[in-house]
């Protein structure tokens, strides 16, 4: 890690400067602020939630609407079968979604060799022309771009934008369940429940619809299922790691707010860079989080009171380390240039504005550089977020607090946030907030959280993004984390256990057996009434015959079930117990119990109905009875 820091500073550091063309940049700005046309889902009336397509190939035939381009595609076995001898072939379907889950079960038949794949289509015209986007597996996929995210061009040359490894082989003759979640131009790809990478390179269409693709390979498809995603996709999927979002750059390990930072971020893994702006004297937005330069620079005085000019004169790496010294206080411009050519994304913070007219000079950069699909801009002021709301209401936009609104829910609707970004003393005050807004559909990024115990804590809470000093940490831990498995949930009944026959003289207690499952969260039946576990049964109450103890216990792995079936048995002694028990008049439980000793079972349960229907046998217990003297009657009749 030193060595690369010591290079990215020998790369960065005499970097030519670029010109600025401030005025020239405002103007362009100021036009390009004008509100952007989204484009629309071609179903208006799809609603987050609604399954659009949901298919099992139980027709025996591709369905209606689904477009086989090229290659040979049937229906064998219920699965939907894709065969390309050479090249790549795919079939196309669906209407065009902005935000959706596309999912499936997958199985590599055949391939010609390991790098060969087949892939997911998300943006593709029906025809099958280019450009369209896929997400790509490999049979091969433990390779380093086992799995990935490209583009074909309409020269029919692929721009592959994300590349990464899966844990273990797709191979051949295993079902693999494949994930894509899309939001816009965000993408995440799942493998059996587990992210393996996101981008924010999509380039949508504006009819661009789904598809499958197969390279070189026979690939059956299963239980296919599109369903449409709200449009926040900040919120953390199931199988996803929390976001990592790099405090003023990797600001640990270089010095905060500048493009070494940046670059020690980027190559650790970081999903964001979080960065403070302010404008310079003559309104040139720079990177900054103090009012002054005199911590982080060989300067001395507040920004707004220096040029553009003395700002790059500075030195803002030697306060850090030697190894930074001519590190120079980055422009907004430049960061972006930075992050779309060498990638990633931006969590700009409003640190200074007092007007409206400021906070547009800001945009206008993001905008100039072609960004606002790659920033998310943040504040402690209300204030700067409505005039983003205003100026770029396609930009997300999240509210810093150091202590919780009272309703965050309501503050977040009023401001039309996307996120809500507490600090993590002000979370751990109330917890549960995190889900109230995940309800509303609002995210939450915490900051800044650099223990891995607390993140940890956050992580069970469900927070979608954690701000840190340490993102390469956080990534090690991300990553450690996805590797871990956790054990199954496992549970059994042990009493009564399986197949007994009991007498209404016994009394068993009931116990359940959980591994890995919260107790709190353990459900026991009998006969389909909530009992708990240490319950004695009243065998008495019961009707002989069989009945059915049935537990489901949840733990982190899941849900697991499990059932006994326990018999209560009719014989003399238990008949005799009912009887005892059963709050009947004297006089009427003196003549049962003689019925009894005498083996008169038909007429014990004559005199059973009539109590019951006269009163001097409760109903219950009456039909207990004159059931249970039936059933001696009956087997009296076999012997």
């Amino acid at each position: 890690m030193i060595f690369q820091i010591l290079q990215i500073s020998r790369n960065l550091r005499y970097r030519p400067r670029p010109a600025r063309v401030t005025t020239a940049l405002a103007v362009v700005g100021s036009l390009l602020l004008l509100p952007l046309a989204s484009s629309a889902s071609a179903d208006s009336t799809v609603e987050p939630g609604d399954v659009v397509v949901s298919e099992d190939f139980g027709s025996g035939s591709i369905p209606a609407g689904w477009r086989a381009v090229d290659g040979e595609w049937q229906v064998q076995n219920g699965r939907l079968v894709g065969t390309a001898a050479s090249g790549t072939k795919k079939l196309t379907f669906g209407a065009h979604l902005e935000n959706y889950r596309f999912e499936t079960t997958a199985r590599f038949e055949s391939v010609n060799e390991a790098t060969r794949w087949f892939a997911l289509g998300l943006d593709v015209p029906a025809s099958g022309a280019t450009p369209w986007w896929i997400a790509t597996l490999r049979s091969g996929s433990t390779a380093s771009n086992g799995v990935e995210f490209a583009q074909l061009n309409p020269a029919g040359a692929w721009n592959v934008t994300n590349t990464a490894a899966a844990p273990q082989a797709a191979a051949t003759g295993r079902d693999v369940k494949v994930r894509i979640e899309v939001h816009g131009h965000q993408a995440t790809w799942f493998l059996d429940g587990k992210q393996l990478m996101r981008t924010n390179q999509l380039q949508r269409s504006a009819d661009g619809g789904l598809a499958f693709v197969v390279n070189g390979a026979k690939v059956s498809f299963d239980d296919v299922k599109v369903t449409a995603l709200g449009p926040n996709g900040y919120l953390r999927p199931e199988g996803a790691p929390m976001t990592v979002i790099a405090h003023r750059g990797a600001s640990s390990a270089a010095p905060e707010n500048t493009l070494q930072a940046q670059e020690v971020a980027r190559r650790g893994g970081a999903d964001f860079i979080e960065n403070d702006v302010q404008l310079s004297k003559d309104g040139v937005p720079y990177l900054m989080h103090d009012y002054t330069v005199d911590r982080t620079t060989d300067g001395t005085g507040d920004i707004t009171t220096l040029t553009a000019a003395q700002l790059e004169a500075l030195d803002a790496g030697s306060w850090f380390a030697p190894t930074f010294a001519g590190a120079q206080v980055p422009t907004l411009a430049e960061q972006l240039a930075d992050l779309r050519t060498r990638g990633g994304s931006l969590l700009l913070e409003v640190k200074r504005a007092d007007t409206k007219e400021q906070v547009a000079k800001m945009l206008d950069v993001v905008r100039a550089e072609k960004m606002t699909g790659r920033v998310f801009v943040q504040s402690f002021s209300k204030d700067h977020l409505r005039w983003v709301r205003e100026l770029a209401p396609e930009l997300p936009l999240g509210l810093l607090v150091g202590t919780l609104d009272a309703d965050p829910v309501a503050v977040a609707k009023d401001l039309g946030l996307t996120s809500y970004n507490p600090s993590g003393g002000a979370l751990e005050a109330r917890p549960e907030v995190v889900g109230l807004l995940h309800q509303a559909g609002v995210a939450t990024m915490i900051w800044t959280i650099d223990s891995a115990a607390k993140w940890q804590q956050y992580d069970a809470w469900g927070v979608d993004a954690i701000i840190t000093n340490r993102p390469t940490e956080l990534t090690g831990w991300n990553q450690a984390k996805a590797q871990q498995v956790t054990p199954a949930t496992a549970v059994a009944v042990t009493s009564p256990a399986d197949g007994a026959v009991l007498n209404r003289a016994q009394r068993p207690v009931l116990a359940v057996d959980a591994d890995n499952a919260d107790a709190q969260k353990t459900e026991i039946t009998v006969d389909g009434v909530a009992r708990k576990a240490g319950d004695a049964l009243d065998l008495t109450k019961l009707t002989a015959g069989k009945h059915t103890v049935t537990v489901k216990a949840t733990g982190a792995s899941g849900t697991a079930t499990a059932t006994s079936t326990f018999t209560v048995k009719a014989d003399q002694a238990g008949l005799g117990q009912l009887i005892l028990t059963s709050k009947g008049k004297q006089s009427t439980v003196s003549v049962l119990l003689s019925q009894l000793a005498q083996g008169k079972y038909s007429l014990l349960a004559k005199t059973a109905d009539l109590a019951g229907r006269h009163g001097s046998l409760p109903a219950d217990a009456a039909k207990l009875i004159a059931a249970d003297a039936r059933q001696l009657q009956a087997e009296q009749n076999d012997r």
